[in-house]
């Protein structure tokens, strides 16, 4: 079965575009779209399928996707800024700005452990319902009050959704405006620049979201903890009850980003451009030195992986989900989606997708089409 794929491609990434083909003949892709930018050059930006089910919208290259955990990596952008604009500092602790967090000692906690899962608050542990993560004073006060379920510092343990709380609750508390990480990301960084990526996807937009199909099972967790039961198994331990366009709108920023392909390039690229945006400065060297070293790294105490973190990306190290180069950074995202930077390089890409797999990193159809372009790349 052929499909007809649209967008740019520079000459010598062809291997690319067969890659993504073989997607949808082999992988089963419903729809999809890939992004690769070199140095402010854009190498690919590919797009084909469906945008639903029914197969009745094609996808274009303004069907925006809902990219789940892909989106802590542009949330780890916006709090870099905010440290660049001399409002946040990685090694301060959280409860200088947020009084209540030092609640049963997590008073040490610092920025940089909060963005880096060493927080200890993974997911409610109770008397959370899934209507509750709409309500963002509740769910701050919840994560303030709440007893660390390891000694803070000590390891990684996944964040899915707490990781998104944080994050906005220190946010708002250091911007001048107090404006949220959605806020910052629209009013200041992504919106003046044109770049398609949205945290709170405001209503008039929706119409342009692809719908996602979930995969045809739950994905592999490992061995079941306490802690991989807060983060996901718990009553509560996910947003729900209020349908689907409550979930666009709400600002969750460790969750429900939604982007096209070419904007999460785009929006990776200070990672990989020694902190340029579209060729500009955007982060100080010694920000984003900050914001790329290492925190963590070794067995996580949620996810079945060795991971290594910085401040709010996925260290590629040992993984090599992220291509071969073990410092870049990046972050995958629920049922497939990935996003990566190559400092050494000055590469940065994005895949987005809409039918999802049980995979929680390292999906083939990402990989495929990162192996191929690092191929065309010379590696």
């Amino acid at each position: 079965m052929s499909i007809d794929i649209h967008g740019v491609l520079a000459p010598g990434f062809e291997p690319v575009r067969a890659v993504f083909e073989e997607n949808f003949a082999a992988r089963g892709e419903l729809g999809a779209a890939f992004a690769l930018i070199r140095q402010g050059e854009v190498l690919c930006n590919l797009h084909a399928g469906w945008a639903d089910r029914a197969r009745t919208r094609p996808w274009t290259d303004e069907t925006l996707v809902p990219v789940f955990s892909s989106g802590k990596a542009v949330t780890a952008l916006v709090m870099a800024w905010l440290v660049d604009q001399g409002r946040l500092d990685y090694d301060a602790p959280v409860s200088a700005l947020w009084p209540e967090f030092a609640a049963h000692g997590k008073g040490e906690v610092t920025l940089a452990q909060a963005l880096s899962h060493q927080a200890g608050v993974p997911g409610p542990v109770n008397g959370i319902d899934p209507a509750d993560w709409f309500d963002r004073d509740r769910m701050e006060a919840y994560f303030a009050a709440m007893a660390p379920m390891w000694a803070p510092g000590d390891g990684s343990g996944y964040h899915p959704l707490s990781f998104g709380v944080l994050a906005d609750a220190i946010a708002r508390r250091a911007d001048v405006e107090h404006r949220s990480v959605g806020a910052i990301l629209r009013e200041l960084i992504a919106g003046p620049r044109g770049i398609d990526c949205h945290i709170g996807l405001p209503e008039d937009q929706h119409h342009r979201a692809a719908e996602h199909i979930l995969p045809p099972r739950a994905p592999d967790l490992g061995t079941i903890t306490p802690e991989t039961r807060a983060a996901f198994l718990n009553p509560g331990a996910s947003p729900g009850r209020k349908g689907a366009a409550a979930w666009r709108s709400a600002e969750l920023p460790a969750a429900n980003a939604h982007a096209t392909a070419l904007a999460l390039a785009r929006l990776m690229a200070p990672f990989a451009c020694e902190g340029r945006l579209d060729g500009e400065a955007f982060l100080g060297a010694a920000t984003l030195a900050a914001a790329m070293k290492p925190r963590t790294a070794g067995p996580d105490r949620v996810l079945p992986f060795d991971l290594s973190f910085a401040a709010g990306v996925m260290i590629n190290r040992r993984l090599g989900v992220f291509g071969p180069e073990p410092r870049a950074v990046g972050h995958y995202g629920f049922g497939g989606s990935c996003v990566f930077a190559d400092p050494v390089r000055g590469v940065s890409g994005a895949y987005v997708m809409n039918r999802q797999m049980d995979v929680l990193v390292g999906d083939a159809r990402a990989q495929a089409l990162i192996d191929a372009a690092y191929g065309c790349l010379g590696r």
